[in-house]
């Protein structure tokens, strides 16, 4: 699913507001990351760049990923002892991931949003955000095991 060049747009307005400069690479890594509905690692990042920019390093990818997630752009999502996987904020929205593979994908569930509200009116708490993964098995594994 190609996403909007607005997207990448608005992205990069946000980088320039806060005054970070826009490299060919931070362009290239974010342009990867909109586009991406894999919820890629740093290294899958380089993977897929290092033909443009053969003088490029992982390092590069994870300093540029740092300043996105610094600026608000991009989510490290943290599972366990696998590598981080990067995500672009869109909305809110939650994982359904998969314990065999890894793969995570995406969905939205606006309703949860009415839970921070209870939350707070609950417990008096000024909430912030919330989190919530859901487990289970892929098509595609789930297709292997049951064959």
């Amino acid at each position: 699913m190609a996403v909007s060049t607005n997207q990448l747009k608005e992205a990069l307005d946000a980088l320039k507001e806060t005054g970070v400069r826009i490299t060919p690479q931070r362009h290239a890594i974010l342009e990867y990351l909109i586009n991406s509905m894999s919820h890629p690692t740093a290294d899958d990042i380089y993977k897929a760049l290092e033909g443009k920019f053969p003088n490029m390093s992982v390092a590069t990818v994870y300093n540029n990923l740092r300043v996105f997630r610094e600026v608000g752009l991009v989510k490290e999502l943290t599972y366990g002892d696998a590598s981080s996987r990067f995500d672009f904020i869109t909305t809110q929205h939650y994982h359904v991931i998969c314990e065999n593979c890894g793969k995570i994908v995406d969905f939205h569930y606006p309703g949860l949003d009415e839970v921070e509200h209870l939350a707070s009116h609950v417990t008096g708490f000024k909430i912030s955000h919330h989190r919530m993964e859901i487990y289970g098995s892929c098509p595609e594994c789930h297709s292997k095991e049951t064959h």
